[in-house]
């Protein structure tokens, strides 16, 4: 699986120190959903409800915030506030650049090669002051900033660079889907067979959920005038959010069901 020698050690008591999840099939599974489901819900609250770009930015703010506070709150990794964090990021991520696009007039193109450049500064400094890009070793608030720091800006540059092969490419968002798809494919096989660095390959593919759950969620939402199913973007977001908090319920029972058990016989 991707990202399997990322892990480093197996010991159990090492893993709990960390911050974020590991990485399995499941991770990679609820990564894309959010995805999807922070384009969809985005689209529902701008074009459905109408809110303005502007509040949206705000209340979108806030709520990360907060979301955010909760996380560096926790001693370790705990499933439904480390996933609440990404869907908001993924909701917000959405927001910012749809907003830099339309209300800004910045082409998806040119927002795409700023935060990539962004994205390669953050990488730079963060293996600059800590050594190491591995989220395995996420384990202090500084490690944590980064890597929230970084995830914020893969899901803009996602978002900008799914609405590019969509709408400036003319592919449209199943072709885009699909492109996506084999793109994602490559890290995995590079990893597997043809010894690609395990951090690398990580946020290759982890870049590319983005761009790659946004196609196919607008796939199904978009009316058919723009290529799509008509599903409707309120009703994507419903299955997927329901989808979601399924899968980090197994998750979290996982998780409880292998974690060591104090002196007084509960999970540590």
């Amino acid at each position: 699986m991707l990202a399997k020698r990322e892990l480093g050690s197996n010991d159990l008591q090492k893993d709990l120190l960390c911050r974020v999840p590991q990485i399995t099939a499941l991770f990679w599974v609820v990564k894309i959903l959010t995805t999807g489901m922070g384009e969809v819900f985005s689209d529902y609250m701008n074009y459905g409800l109408h809110i303005d770009h502007s509040l949206l930015l705000i209340a979108g703010a806030i709520v990360l915030a907060v979301s955010l506070v909760l996380q560096f709150a926790m001693r370790r990794y705990v499933p439904w506030v480390y996933w609440l964090v990404v869907v908001v990021i993924s909701i917000y991520g959405t927001i910012l650049a749809d907003t830099i696009h339309e209300d800004l007039g910045v082409p998806y193109i040119v927002s795409a090669a700023s935060f990539m450049v962004l994205l390669a500064v953050i990488l730079a400094l963060w293996h600059r002051v800590e050594g190491s890009l591995s989220i395995h070793s996420v384990k202090t608030w500084q490690r944590e900033a980064f890597y929230w720091a970084t995830v914020i800006v893969t899901f803009c540059l996602g978002t900008a660079l799914g609405d590019t092969t969509a709408d400036n490419f003319g592919w449209g968002t199943l072709v885009s889907g699909l492109i996506f798809t084999a793109i994602f494919i490559i890290p995995a096989v590079g990893y597997r067979w043809l010894k690609f660095n395990d951090v690398f390959a990580f946020w290759f593919a982890y870049i590319l959920t983005r761009p790659l759950g946004a196609s196919y969620a607008d796939w199904l939402s978009n009316p058919s005038d723009r290529g799509g199913l008509g599903l409707g973007s309120n009703w994507i977001s419903l299955v997927l959010s329901v989808i979601i908090v399924a899968l980090v319920g197994v998750m979290t029972v996982r998780k409880n069901a292998s974690a060591p058990l104090s002196a007084e016989g509960v999970p540590a």
